[in-house]
């Protein structure tokens, strides 16, 4: 594991007609995931960068303030707001350690990018596993619409959840962020399913409506809000309902 999946895209895609029926709960073959906020989350609350970002730099530049690792961080969060697409992990890198004023040497990228465990960064929320292992059992299929880099897979599988997916739509790899219609298509293209039967989740209401808007079936998944445009879930364990 090189890299935790980015959460924020750039945004202004169109998203396109709606091209089939508003599916029904008996329509439903198929839940098309998000990744960050839905199915994992960071521990210690900071999806980029990695939680060790701070530890890794002080090894190379040890005078580095908490206030200029913030804005340092900021600066990353603007790259990525302005970047098509998830940005090369780093380069993502690079722009915070210019701000820093500290030389991006390969082998300070090579420490930011090491391989750690996920489950010392990441974990799943507490009713993931066992609403994807009854989701399977029920023969419900499974995918990701990830805005993240390429190694979200393996992250998934280090976490015990990824032998339930069968396809990975992931920003990094085919160059665009939701809600680009390609995204969303990618996904349903895979599972040789038709938007309309299939379910898609994200925490970011918006991303579900474009979605929607497509022809899919769409939740948003708000655990701390009941408020949303779109309709919601609280947990993941309310898709059993559906299925």
């Amino acid at each position: 594991m090189s890299a935790v999946s980015a959460t924020s895209g750039a945004s202004g895609h169109q998203t396109g007609r709606v091209t089939t029926r508003p599916s029904s709960p008996e329509d439903l073959r198929a839940v098309l995931f998000d990744s960050g906020g839905v199915l994992t989350q960071p521990i210690g609350g900071r999806w980029n960068p990695r939680a060790d970002f701070e530890q890794t730099v002080l090894f190379y530049a040890p005078s580095i303030t908490p206030d200029q690792f913030a804005a340092a961080i900021a600066t990353g969060d603007h790259f990525f707001a302005a970047s098509s697409s998830t940005p090369d992990y780093d380069e993502y890198h690079r722009v915070m350690l210019r701000d820093l004023g500290v030389d991006p040497t390969l082998q300070l990228l090579a420490d930011l990018r090491r391989e750690v465990p996920a489950a010392t960064i990441l974990e799943t929320y507490p009713e993931v596993v066992e609403t994807l292992e009854e989701l399977s059992r029920r023969g419900v299929r499974m995918a990701v619409v990830s805005d993240a880099w390429p190694n979200l897979p393996d992250l998934h599988a280090e976490l015990g959840i990824g032998q339930f997916f069968e396809a990975y739509a992931i920003s990094a790899e085919l160059g665009c962020d939701k809600p680009d219609p390609r995204m969303y298509h990618h996904a349903s293209t895979a599972l040789n399913l038709a938007p309309a039967q299939c379910l898609f989740l994200d925490d970011d209401p918006s991303l579900v409506a474009a979605a929607i808007t497509l022809g899919y079936a769409g939740r948003a998944v708000c655990r701390d809000s009941t408020t949303s445009d779109v309709p919601s879930i609280a947990s993941l364990a309310e898709l059993l309902d559906l299925f």
